[in-house]
């Protein structure tokens, strides 16, 4: 080895950053789990370059491995049960559990594919045992009235939490006016976001602009095509809460920079209407795809910071969604 090669070793050694998969052998958690803790902010990761895969340095694996009770300690921050599993951990049936995830009354942190390709929604153990602390009267017993009726109209509402708990701790990332609403367009299929957004260079923009959805290795189709239709919203609230959020965030944004032109960034392509939005680098397989964390009681989409409507707004803000003489009223 020659001299350059023992100090470039030396140095990786002592403090440059690592890879997710070597933080994972560090840290004895498994690969999965470490992309969790990263998206749920447990560790602390950074990205070298725009694009870049995020990297942990030597200093946090340390701060990490000195915890009392490392390594179970860690792993019991980012334990993820499953529909049998938490209701076993909760004491109720799997039908009662899923009936609570349903109705939003816990609500998932991550998901992953069982073999038939089939979405498996996971929820970290500390909640599930933190709910059952806070509503046993939900736990034992009949289930109440307003469960049944809820259950009996069809509703799910576990698709729909855990994107809004995945963009809510994406937001509250990020203070850039165009990231925050590259995440709000995430949620709307490419006709919606024509609609709101009707410069097709804005539109490559915010795609440019958009984070990785979800951490992991290279996923299958199947887990694309999964995480794909999991991203979109599909309620006709939610899709109107997130038109709103991205045309106020856009309002924003406008004023900080305008969005790059071909001339001015030649790897900036306009993006058609109706054309199929790419993704960012979206990794799904059978490991949890991680979302954000944030208390699903807020609603859909809400962060801790929100754009604020200015008075006399209303009528305006109606026009630039795309919703005026829909007879639909933002709410």
């Amino acid at each position: 080895m020659t001299v350059t090669e023992a100090g470039r070793a030396l140095a990786a050694g002592a403090g440059a950053p690592v890879s997710l998969g070597r933080a994972a052998q560090e840290l004895a958690l498994r690969r999965g789990d470490v992309d969790l803790a990263v998206h749920l902010g447990v560790i602390r990761a950074e990205r070298l370059a725009c694009g870049t895969r995020p990297r942990i340095r030597r200093a946090e694996i340390d701060r990490l491995r000195a915890l009392p009770g490392f390594p179970e300690s860690l792993r019991d921050q980012v334990r993820t049960a499953g529909t049998a599993e938490g209701a076993s951990l909760l004491g109720v049936g799997t039908s009662r559990f899923t009936g609570l995830a349903r109705i939003g009354c816990i609500s998932p942190v991550a998901f992953c594919l069982n073999r038939y390709r089939t979405v498996v929604w996971l929820y970290l153990v500390d909640e599930l045992l933190a709910f059952a602390a806070r509503e046993p009267h939900l736990i034992a017993g009949k289930s109440p009235a307003g469960m049944r009726t809820m259950l009996e109209a069809g509703t799910d509402r576990r698709a729909r939490n855990w994107r809004s708990r995945r963009v809510d701790r994406l937001l509250n990332r990020t203070e850039d006016p165009w990231r925050r609403a590259a995440l709000h367009a995430t949620a709307l299929d490419p006709v919606q976001l024509a609609e709101v957004v009707d410069d097709p260079y804005e539109r490559a923009y915010l795609a440019r602009m958009a984070p990785d959805s979800a951490f992991g290795r290279p996923a299958s189709v199947s887990g694309r095509e999964a995480m794909a239709r999991l991203i979109l919203a599909d309620d006709p609230d939610e899709i109107l809460w997130r038109r709103v959020n991205l045309t106020l965030e856009l309002e924003q944004a406008r004023e900080t920079r305008s969005a790059p032109r071909p001339g001015c960034d030649p790897v900036l392509r306009p993006f058609e209407a109706g054309s199929v939005r790419p993704l960012p680098e979206e990794r799904v397989q059978d490991v949890p795809v991680p979302d954000g964390h944030s208390s699903a009681s807020r609603g859909p989409g809400r962060a801790a910071r929100g754009p604020a409507v200015r008075p006399g707004a209303g009528r305006g803000l109606l026009v630039r969604i795309g919703l005026r003489g829909h007879g639909r009223r933002a709410r």
